[in-house]
Formats: C-alpha cells, sequence, structure tokens
C-alpha cells in the first residue's frame, strides 16, 4: 500500500513522499529502501548516496528521486528515536516552502515516538503520569502534529501508523493520538480471524468527513444506518451461538443476512 500511495503521488501528480521509521527494524528499512530503488521512485547515481545528496536535496531531487526516507531505528538512543520524526517533518516543510511541493509524509510507528519520548523523560528524572507515560505526553503530540498544515505554497499530507497497546483504544496514547487525525482506520483482529481483510472495524474506524456539511443527505444516512446495522448484528451474535440462527425473529434473520453480505462488501 505505501509503495502504491508513493508511486501514484509521484508518477501521477507530481508529489514528493517522505517516509519517517521511528523504532523501526534494520532489515525493514533495507527491505523498503530496495523496493524503491527496483520501482525507481529512488534514482542513485553510480548506486551510492553522497554527502551532497544529504546537504543539498535540490540536487538529489534532480536526479528523478521521489522519495525521502529518514529512519530511527530500534537499536538507538531514545534521542535519535524521538528526533528523527521532527527531523522528517522539517524536511518535509522544506520540500513544500521552498519548492511549493504537496508533500505526503508517512509515519511509522507514532506510538513508537511517544514511547522514545517516554525513555527520555525517565533518563531525565521526571515523575510519570497515567499508566507510565511521561508528563508531557499531550504537548509533545500537539508539537508535532499541529505542524501538519497546507499553505499557499503546498501542502503536506500524513499517514500514520499507530500501535494500540495490548488493543486498548482507551489507553492514552492511542487516545492522544487520535484527537489529532481527520480520519481513523482501526484494524480488528477479531475481523482478520474470520478471514476478512482488510482487517477494518467499522465501530471504532471514524472519519471527520462522515459529515452532512461535507457529504450529501443520503450518503451521510447510508453510512450511519449500516454502522447501525453491523452493531445489531454484533449484539445478536451471542443469541445465534448459543441458540441458532432459527430462534430469531423474521426481522432480526432479514437483518443477519443483510449484515453478512455488507461484511463480504466490504472485504
Amino acid at each position: 500500500v505505501i509503495m502504491e500511495l508513493i508511486r501514484n503521488l509521484a508518477v501521477e501528480h507530481g508529489g514528493l513522499s517522505l517516509f519517517s521509521g521511528v523504532g523501526e527494524r534494520t532489515r525493514e528499512g533495507n527491505d523498503l529502501y530496495g523496493e524503491m530503488q527496483d520501482s525507481g521512485i529512488i534514482v542513485i547515481t553510480e548506486g551510492i548516496v553522497t554527502r551532497t545528496t544529504v546537504l543539498y536535496p535540490e540536487r538529489f531531487a534532480a536526479r528523478q528521486s521521489q522519495v525521502v526516507l529518514v529512519f530511527g531505528q530500534i537499536n538507538e538512543t531514545p534521542g535519535a528515536r524521538m528526533r528523527v520524526t521532527y527531523a522528517a517533518l522539517s524536511m518535509a516543510e522544506y520540500f513544500r516552502d521552498a519548492f511549493g511541493q504537496d508533500v505526503l509524509i508517512f509515519v511509522d510507528n507514532v506510538f513508537r515516538f511517544l514511547q522514545a519520548g517516554s525513555e527520555v523523560s525517565t533518563l531525565l528524572g521526571r515523575i510519570p503520569s497515567a499508566v507510565g507515560y511521561q508528563p508531557t505526553l499531550a504537548s509533545e503530540m500537539a508539537s508535532f502534529q499541529e505542524r501538519y498544515v497546507a499553505t499557499v505554497k503546498g501542502s503536506i499530507t500524513s499517514i500514520q501508523a499507530i500501535y494500540v497497546p495490548a488493543d486498548d483504544l482507551t489507553d492514552p496514547a492511542p487516545v492522544v493520538i487520535f484527537g489529532h487525525l481527520h480520519a481513523v482506520t482501526v484494524l480488528s483482529r477479531s475481523l482478520a480471524a474470520k478471514g476478512i481483510y482488510p482487517a477494518v472495524d467499522p465501530f471504532f474506524s471514524t472519519s471527520k468527513l462522515l459529515n452532512p456539511s461535507y457529504l450529501s443527505q443520503d450518503h451521510y444516512c447510508v453510512a450511519t444506518d449500516v454502522k447501525q446495522m453491523l452493531q445489531r448484528y454484533e449484539e445478536l451474535q451471542d443469541v445465534i451461538a448459543i441458540l441458532g440462527l432459527e430462534e430469531l425473529s423474521e426481522s432480526d434473520r432479514t437483518l443477519v443476512d443483510r449484515a453478512r453480505k455488507v461484511e463480504r462488501f466490504l472485504s
């Protein structure tokens, strides 16, 4: 998915992408780098990245490369892992303001960014807050998220991967992160266990654009009705498992049939 999005932005729209790997494994970073070269997204003269490439991004762009990779690997210090996200964001701002480009930035993983901040906070001797997170959790996330803005010269759009500890969406870290996002896609282990892919949870996945102010009334009503139908289907699961489908009323059996069709349609 990352490769497809980066390619479409580069080839179809002439945009630039950045990938910020926070706490990534060395192997994963190397694999991504190799895939980028194979697809022609990264073009390196004589197969090497020179010091000039790093110091003068305009020369890097002249070689037709359409992506910048920035990694703070999992074996590096918490300070390095924390700052790599800001470094990638500063590069995105540079390409937006200096070259007037629309920039797409991937961050994998935002939770690792907060985790690195927690380690730094511990080293500084700060008293932890809820669940052991740093007391500056909210302000650190705000200082990072609020820099994703559009100007008259260009825009920065971010797609962020978020690890949810123990699948607990009420954990302070995901709660703070979700508050800054325009749309959230939550993947469900239970849906994956059913063989439904992509395993997108329709109950916890949200979008601020799902609003009558942006959509037609019909679109909004259909989306709302589908979520209500799936919610009712979820409530009937225990009854079906214990008593069987035959014990449901005619209307509930019709609802279950429709809900299962919607599940298959969304997979």
